[in-house]
């Protein structure tokens, strides 16, 4: 059995695709990668949709978030709302 890649030769029939290259890693290789760069190191790519937030601010809105909940439990309960 044969892995050949083939294609439609337009009479109905599959023609086989000609092998270019042997040696399928070379069309893995991009140099955006860093396969193509010296030394091999990987470019920076700065992701400019994301901006990180600080570790304290993290924290202070899901402590925050944390109290409100609570606080709403409480209340709903002390007033009968929830049960």
């Amino acid at each position: 059995m044969s892995l050949q890649l083939h294609r439609p030769d337009g009479k109905g029939g599959l023609e086989v695709r000609p092998v270019t290259d042997q040696n399928w890693r070379n069309n893995l290789r991009s140099p955006r990668w860093g396969a193509a760069l010296r030394g091999g190191k990987l470019p920076e790519l700065a992701n400019a949709e994301v901006n990180p937030t600080s570790t304290g601010r993290a924290v202070a809105f899901w402590v925050g978030l944390g109290l409100i909940t609570f606080v709403l439990v409480v209340v709903g309960y002390g007033t009968s709302f929830w049960g």
